[in-house]
């Protein structure tokens, strides 16, 4: 039995429409660049909700907390590609600094929530 209903966490609900958002920023991307840094960047992206997804369905806490853990270690992935993209200017007319502030945001819900599941 599932202890979290994965599609009521808000980490994961935040998470599927940030991996949304990302997806729409490496369409922006030339094409050059559609199989390099757009697609590390939407596969970090879509590894968050999919971790907390899989998680979910783990027997212990503790397993759920490892899924957890790889999922914020895929949130800092795409922060980092998310400043190279800016520092490339691999897309124009993108509000980066936005982008960095959900993908934070993301970050400390999901060490908040790994933190109060493996006490």
């Amino acid at each position: 039995m599932l202890k979290h209903n994965f599609r009521q966490l808000r980490i994961w609900i935040d998470s599927v429409e940030f991996s949304k958002d990302v997806y729409l920023l490496t369409q922006k991307f030339s094409a050059e660049h559609r199989f390099g840094i757009s697609n590390q960047l939407y596969r970090a992206a879509l590894s968050i909700p999919s971790n907390i997804a899989e998680g979910s369905s783990r027997k212990s806490q503790k397993d759920f907390s490892h899924f957890l853990s790889m999922s914020l270690g895929s949130a800092f992935e795409l922060e980092t590609q998310l400043i190279i993209a800016e520092q490339c200017e691999l897309a124009i007319n993108v509000d980066y600094q936005s982008l960095l502030t959900r993908v934070q945001a993301l970050q400390k819900q999901i060490a908040s929530f790994e933190y109060t599941i493996s006490q």
